[in-house]
Order: C-alpha cells, then sequence, then structure tokens
C-alpha cells in the first residue's frame, strides 16, 4: 500500500489557481512528519505560490544565496525577472543560463521547470522546451503540451498528452492539458474544455485562472455572452482580480467580438496600461496607437 500524498492538495490548488489556499494547506501540512523530499517540495511550492501571488520581494529573500537549493536559487531569478524592468530582464536570463550550466542542474527537475517558465516569458521558446521535453515529470510533460500548443505542433502535443495520460489519466494536470488541447482545436472541440473547467470549478471552486480559461472556451466556441459572465466574475471584489493582466486583456478582446462601444472598454484598457505596460498585448496596442498617431499626424493641417 502507497504511503498517502501529504502534498496533493497543495499541488492541485496550485495548479487550478488558488494559490492562497494552497500556501495555507502547505503552512498546515509542515506541522506533520514527512521526508526530507517532501519538505524539499513544500518549500518549492510555497515560493511558487508567494511568486503566483506577486509577493517578488519576499521570493527573493527565501530563494536566493549560494547556500539554497538550486531550485530556490530559480525561483529567486523569476521573482527577480517578473519584478524588473524590461531593460534589465535581459541580464536575468544570462544570469539563469549561468545558473544552468550547474551539473546538478542536468538531474534538477524543479529547476528545469522554473527555468522553462523563465525562458517562456522571455519569449524563448526553444530554450523552454529544451528544459523539459525529456519529459521526466508529470509538470514537464504539462508544459511540452503547452509549447508544443504555442508552436502549432499539435501532434507532439498529443503525444506529450498521451504521455501524461498514461502517467494519470485522472490527474489535474492531464484535464488540464485535454482541456488547452481541446481549445486549440477550436469550436469543433471547446465545449469539451468548457465542461472540464466547469467539472474542477465544481470540485476544487473557481478560480481567477479557471474561469479565464473557460472564457477562452466560450470565445472559442463563439458564447461571447459566457465569456464576458466569467470574465466580470473574475474582475469582481469576491475573486480580486480587478487587476488581473489575463482577465483584462480577454474582457477587451471579447468586448471587441460583442460590438461593445470603445467606452465600455476604456476602463479595462487603462487598466492595463497603468498596471501592465510590460505585457506583450500592451506593448503591441501601444505600439500600433503610436504609429497611428504619426500617420494621423501628417494629414493635420
Amino acid at each position: 500500500m502507497s504511503e498517502p500524498d501529504e502534498l496533493y492538495t497543495v499541488r492541485a490548488q496550485y495548479w487550478l489557481g488558488h494559490y492562497a489556499l494552497s500556501l495555507d494547506e502547505a503552512r498546515q501540512v509542515a506541522r506533520r512528519p514527512m521526508p526530507p523530499h517532501l519538505k524539499s517540495e513544500r518549500e518549492e511550492l510555497v515560493l511558487r505560490a508567494q511568486l503566483a501571488l506577486g509577493n517578488y520581494d519576499k521570493v527573493i529573500a527565501d530563494g536566493s544565496g549560494m547556500d539554497k537549493p538550486l531550485s530556490m536559487q530559480a525561483l529567486a531569478l523569476h521573482a527577480m525577472y517578473l519584478s524588473s524592468s524590461l531593460d534589465a530582464r535581459p541580464s536575468v536570463v544570462d544570469n539563469l543560463k549561468v545558473l544552468m550550466s550547474n551539473p546538478e542542474a542536468a538531474s534538477n527537475t524543479s529547476a528545469q521547470l522554473t527555468a522553462c517558465h523563465i525562458y517562456l516569458h522571455a519569449n524563448l521558446l526553444r530554450e523552454a522546451l529544451q528544459c523539459v521535453h525529456h519529459g521526466l515529470t508529470m509538470e514537464h510533460l504539462a508544459m511540452c503540451v503547452q509549447i508544443y500548443i504555442k508552436i502549432d505542433r499539435f501532434d507532439l502535443a498529443n503525444e506529450s498528452f498521451n504521455l501524461l495520460k498514461q502517467a494519470d489519466e485522472d490527474s489535474i494536470l492531464a484535464q488540464l492539458a485535454s482541456a488547452y488541447l481541446a481549445i486549440a482545436k477550436g469550436s469543433s472541440s471547446s465545449a469539451d474544455a468548457v465542461h472540464i473547467f466547469g467539472g474542477l470549478s465544481e470540485q476544487y471552486g473557481p478560480s481567477i485562472m479557471l474561469l479565464n480559461c473557460m472564457a477562452v472556451a466560450n470565445m472559442v466556441a463563439g458564447k461571447y455572452e459566457a465569456a464576458e459572465g466569467n470574465l466580470k466574475e473574475a474582475l469582481s471584489e469576491e475573486f480580486g482580480g480587478s487587476n488581473n493582466a489575463d482577465a483584462l486583456v480577454n474582457i477587451v478582446v471579447c468586448g471587441q467580438h460583442m460590438g461593445r462601444k470603445p467606452a465600455d472598454l476604456e476602463r479595462y484598457l487603462n487598466a492595463l496600461k497603468a498596471g501592465h505596460a510590460d505585457h506583450p498585448f500592451v506593448q503591441g496596442l501601444v505600439q500600433v496607437e503610436s504609429a497611428f498617431e504619426r500617420e494621423s499626424s501628417k494629414y493635420v493641417s
């Protein structure tokens, strides 16, 4: 008979976007006896949840230092990357490359996963895939699915997904990967994604992440009113997502599809520009607006 997994709920809540709940659960299980490898994983999950909550200074303070495990140092670099200006981020990536050149990194799956996340933020897809393409853990396989979808290699995404199912077909990661693939395949299968996200929300409670995912699935299906409802819920005071970049971008896009007036979307765009100036959507929008202003100025008498 296998030993009970003390960290199951901590991981589940984290994967589903319930970061505060994951943090609370991690603090509770800290009082229980557990083997060293689970203690280390618990410490990593605490920092990952703190990172997702935007507590970058806390992650940097707890993860920095040559005396810290490699996986913790990688998480500190992730926090440094997210809290740095655009100009400073390349140097953080350079530091990551130095860290991952450590011989220990070749067998440290946690550090590899974090490096993958940083490279994805930097839009270095090849480097991100190199960190996880061996599929050494379920999280590595789940990341492979997402990266292959991003580069339109659905054949390889399906291969990684099948390996994920073989490991544990009923796992949360397998369910999420299945939903992401259903969205990527288009409107014909987007209802499957809505069903999966809805089931996870019923079982574990809705989160900003799940509501965003459900909204995207509904938009792909052409159900814009349902998507708008998901996003308004994500942005509500109950979820504290009024400044969530994904929800703000999605509600602007959804509003465009629904023919909403510019004035109705202006507050969301202003919130994006004010709080997420480095977001690719905002950068693209500012670039287009600037180009329009330059061209229109030529015709001002």
